[in-house]
Formats: structure tokens, C-alpha cells, sequence
């Protein structure tokens, strides 16, 4: 007979865990890394210059790059970041120091959400999203969740070690 106590069922807890942490970690720096690529072409630098232009943080930045080039430079980083924290599981130090990348990126694109006009207004406004840019930057709350869990994850092991 099968045995599903509490107890059972809850020795999968940890693996479950164990899991669950590889593919949010490995999960966050595939997302990273694609969404990183994308800013070397044309079709993502020109997607995102609405945004950066509405941004206070970013905006500046096109005082000094052209559209491509700043796409391209935020590529740079991205791609980068994603590769530190793709290697977590060998080096604590560059997966913390991917996932404050990750974080810092991704408080900033929160910010869009404020700069940016995502509230749909034929429903009301806020709390309603419009579908761009409104639904595609709601996604960036949980990954900043992922990432600050993995820098704080990141930061104890140093700690430890």
C-alpha cells in the first residue's frame, strides 16, 4: 500500500526545493541572456527607445548613444550578468555579482511602469494594464524577486565560505 502521510510526502520537499532553485536561477539567466541578445538587433533598440526616452534614469543615455548603441550596451550587460549568474553553482562570487546586476536592471524597468504610459485607460487606469508596455514589464516584479533571492542566496554562501 502507498504510503501518503505528511511525513511521505514531505521527504520531497527539499529535493523539490533543490530544483525549484536550478531552474530559477538557471531559468532567470536564460531569460537574461536571450532577452540580452535581442538588444544587438534592430527590431529589440527600437522597441525598448520608447521607454528609455520616458524614463528620467535612462533617458539621458541617448545624449551619448545612438538608439543601436545603447541597445547594444545594454545588451552587453544583460548578457553578461546572465553568464555571472549561470555560474553560481561553481562561483558564489559571480553568481552574487550577476544577480546585483540582474536586481539593478530590474529595479529600473520597474520603474517603467511609472514612466512609461502602461495603465489602460479605456479600463479605468490603474490597477488595469495596457498589454504594451503595461503586461510585458509586470513580468519584471517576480524575475526581481528571483534575482534578489539569488543575490541574498549568493551573499550567505560568501558569508559562510
Amino acid at each position: 500500500m502507498t504510503d501518503y502521510s505528511i511525513q511521505t510526502v514531505a521527504r520531497h520537499g527539499s529535493p523539490l526545493s533543490n530544483h525549484g532553485r536550478n531552474i530559477a536561477v538557471f531559468g532567470l539567466a536564460f531569460v537574461f541572456a536571450a532577452i540580452g541578445l535581442m538588444k544587438f538587433t534592430a527590431y529589440e533598440a527600437e522597441a525598448i527607445q520608447g521607454l528609455v526616452a520616458s524614463s528620467p534614469l535612462l533617458s539621458w543615455l541617448y545624449g551619448v548613444f545612438s538608439v543601436r548603441g545603447l541597445s547594444a550596451a545594454i545588451g552587453v550587460v544583460e548578457v553578461s550578468a546572465a553568464i555571472l549568474l549561470a555560474l553560481r553553482p561553481w562561483s558564489a562570487r559571480a553568481g552574487a555579482a550577476g544577480a546585483a546586476v540582474i536586481s539593478a536592471t530590474l529595479i529600473t524597468t520597474v520603474t517603467f511602469l511609472f514612466t512609461a504610459p502602461g495603465w489602460e485607460p479605456s479600463l479605468g487606469g490603474f490597477p488595469f494594464l495596457s498589454v504594451v508596455p503595461g503586461q510585458f514589464l509586470i513580468k519584471d516584479l517576480p524575475l526581481l524577486g528571483i534575482a534578489l533571492w539569488a543575490l541574498g542566496d549568493a551573499l550567505s554562501d560568501l558569508r559562510r565560505g
